[in-house]
């Protein structure tokens, strides 16, 4: 599961960030926005990252491999 943590601007902007992606976080004008637009960065980088070979335990979980 990857946890992300949100918090609020001076200037009133939410900003959200999923800690275990370094780099992956977004800015919205409420905490939903804020939340929904990182969710979906993260999903873009995960795949990107299968897309390249890479390897993402998390991911193990979702999958079963019926033959």
């Amino acid at each position: 599961m990857l946890r992300i943590e949100v918090e609020q601007e001076d200037d009133g902007r939410w900003l959200a960030e999923v800690i275990d992606l370094p780099g992956v976080m977004a800015y919205g004008e409420s905490q939903a926005e804020a939340e929904g637009k990182v969710e979906a960065l993260a999903l873009r980088v995960l795949a990107d990252r299968l897309e390249h070979g890479e390897v993402i335990p998390e991911l193990g979980r979702l999958f079963i491999v019926a033959a």
